[in-house]
């Protein structure tokens, strides 16, 4: 797509654009609002107050423009002019915490104040160069304006309560569909691939059961995952995000016992994939000691001693 510098642009264009990115930052201010609304109501409001002031920026912009251009404004948008940062539609972002939604309103503020400043350097009109200072420095005061709100609306306990919803979030959205995925990947392949390893004692036959067993898990979690609620009442958020998650992080716990069979040499490769196995459930216990609040004894007990009895299953079977 071709884009202009924006050194070739003349005032009116300018203005035009001006007034194109405060709409647009205003509407990704409400937008910020809307989707924190339900779990971080506090923080919610910041971005709604920060969304009335750029709709004030923009209101000022149009006055000025219709003073000097009329009421025709050509729609020029960010994307069509060299150096803006490309932005993500807030509907198509991936989940955020509310940190990071703070960290780009910081960001959406810093490259507006630039694109102000470079615009009042190059016109020559007084009116158009006072009204682009004034709001280059309106936008830096808003990152001032930010922390006033997130003061008077977040106080110490908001925050903290924020923090543990997130905590909450994370855990239903992206922790738990991904620990179930790689237990479910790392337990249940173990029986049909060390069955077709032992009576087998072929690498490459291995590796194709260990290859479809892995393939057809990940993807009968995921699509159970996704089906299993649409988060609508319980908060565990896109079911196609869990079910992704889920249904890859199964399959990666059984490729990690089955890629060692890519090993030519029979011995060496189940060696190498039982060593596989005990860092596998290792990991485990350790994403329930860290996040799920499991003793780490209790996490070990529980995957270890499962996952073994497993293991065991599978050979006892293949051998005989």
């Amino acid at each position: 797509m071709k884009k202009r510098d924006f050194s070739e642009l003349n005032e009116q264009e300018t203005l035009a654009l001006a007034i194109t990115l405060e709409e647009e930052d205003s509407r990704t201010y409400s937008d910020f609002a809307e989707v924190l609304q339900q779990n971080f109501p506090d923080s919610a409001k910041i971005f709604a107050e920060m969304a009335v002031q750029e709709n004030d920026h923009r209101r000022r912009l149009l006055e000025l423009y219709r003073s000097k251009f009329g009421d025709h404004i050509p729609y020029i948008r960010r994307s069509d002019v060299k150096g803006f940062v490309e932005r993500e539609s807030v509907w198509m972002m991936p989940v955020m915490n509310v940190e990071k939604f703070r960290e780009r309103g910081a960001m959406m503020e810093i490259e507006t104040q630039r694109f102000y400043r470079a615009a009042a350097a190059t016109t020559t009109d007084v009116s158009i160069r006072k009204l682009l200072g004034d709001l280059a420095a309106e936008e830096e005061l808003h990152e001032k304006t930010a922390n006033r709100l997130e003061s008077d609306h977040i106080p110490e306990a908001v925050a903290h309560k924020e923090k543990l919803m997130a905590k909450k979030l994370f855990l239903l959205q992206i922790v738990q569909p991904g620990l179930a995925g790689l237990m479910d990947g790392s337990v249940s392949t173990l029986a049909p691939i060390f069955a077709a390893a032992f009576s087998t004692h072929d690498s490459w036959n291995t590796f194709l059961v260990g290859l479809a067993a892995s393939l057809g898990a990940g993807i009968s979690m995921g699509i159970t995952e996704a089906a299993s609620d649409d988060g609508s009442l319980t908060g565990r958020g896109s079911p196609w995000l869990r079910g992704i998650i889920c249904g890859l992080m199964t399959t990666a716990g059984g490729l990690g016992h089955t890629l060692p069979y890519l090993i030519p040499n029979f011995k060496i490769a189940t060696g190498v994939a039982i060593a596989f196995v005990l860092v596998e459930l290792l990991i485990i216990a350790w994403v329930r000691k860290r996040y799920m609040d499991t003793p780490f004894l209790s996490a070990m007990f529980q995957v270890v001693v499962g996952g073994i009895i497993v293991l065991v299953v599978g050979i006892v079977i293949g051998s005989s």
